[in-house]
């Protein structure tokens, strides 16, 4: 059996559709199954077995000598929530809860981390183990990732393989549910949908230029791949970077999604909100060799691909993957 947490959300959803395509069904799905928004994930989907995330630890007490493999994708992700105490319960103290049973049961692990941990990219953007307990995030979120990282890296006891991935800026279907929390495509979509034109977060930093600022932003197929590829290949465990490797522009990100439309561009910019001003990446890009260099060659998607099939393929008929 395979486990997903975070089955229900936007990159998991994704994941249980992957492993679908690629003949996996013997499914344990884990999610807040309470929350309808997201019921539509799931449509069509194959899995074995629906499990609610507050009696998953009982599940687990039952049923882990007959796991095979546990991608643990569930987290709050919430970067505008400041109450660290929601974070230490559901990403650091939950994580460490599958972690040991994956340690006891012998059980390969691949959990999701950030690129929220590497804050404003003081000691860059390469997941070198040795700078881990430096970093600085900006936010409870990003804090949370990153204190799992530094226990994960500190614990003598490991499981078979494990793999923490510092996911960047993914986009892509199924993040309908998403709200403010959605990719910028999302609502460039939504907002030319409903005027004709979108408005982007003005730069306050004099370094950038308004919509110039910069992100790794890595579309959920590549990021699917990927996961797909640590469970069959099992390179060496580790904390692994996972964007495009190349860093755009907000205005290449809106700008795509007018063209893919065949629609005239038209960017107003707007201040961004007091709440995130001064935690806000410029700009992050991953260093993607280390990933590279573990045997992962498919390549990934340029922002005008990844743009061009999410909008005509999921958006412009609210379909799902």
């Amino acid at each position: 059996m395979i486990v997903v947490t975070g089955a229900a959300g936007f990159i998991g959803s994704c994941l249980v559709s992957k492993l679908n395509q690629s003949g996996f069904n013997n499914l344990i799905i884990v999610d807040d199954f309470t929350k309808l928004e997201k019921k539509q994930n799931l449509e069509g989907k194959n899995f074995q077995e629906k499990v609610e995330r507050g009696v998953f630890e009982s599940w687990l007490e039952i049923n882990s000598d007959k796991v095979d493999f546990i991608f643990h994708i569930g987290a709050r992700t919430d970067t505008t929530e400041f109450d660290k105490n929601i974070f230490d319960e559901l990403n650091v103290n939950y994580s460490k809860m599958i972690w040991n049973y994956c340690v006891k049961q012998n059980i390969p692990l691949v959990y999701a981390s950030s690129a929220a941990t590497y804050g404003l990219g003081e000691f860059g953007y390469e997941d070198n183990h040795e700078v881990i307990s430096k970093l600085k995030p900006l936010n409870p979120y990003g804090d949370s990732k990153n204190d799992f990282d530094i226990w994960a890296l500190a614990e003598d006891k490991k499981p078979p393989f494990w793999a923490g991935l510092k996911f960047f800026n993914v986009y892509g279907p199924n993040e309908y549910h998403k709200g403010r929390m959605a990719s910028v495509i999302f609502h460039t979509f939504n907002q030319i949908k409903a005027n004709g034109g979108m408005k982007l977060f003005r730069s306050h930093n004099p370094k950038y230029k308004d919509g110039c600022q910069l992100r790794d932003f890595v579309y959920v197929k590549d990021v699917v791949n990927v996961c797909l590829f640590l469970m069959q290949s099992k390179p060496t465990s580790g904390i692994y970077n996972l964007g495009s490797g190349k860093a755009r522009t907000f205005l290449d990100l809106a700008t795509n999604t007018f063209n893919a439309l065949k629609v005239d561009v038209n960017i107003d910019f707007i201040d961004t909100p007091i709440d995130i001003r001064d935690k806000y990446q410029y700009f992050t890009e991953a260093n993607m060799s280390k990933l590279i260099n573990e045997g992962y060659a498919t390549p990934f998607h340029t922002l005008e691909e990844g743009v061009e099939d999410y909008v005509k393929n999921y958006l412009i008929d609210e379909k799902y993957y």
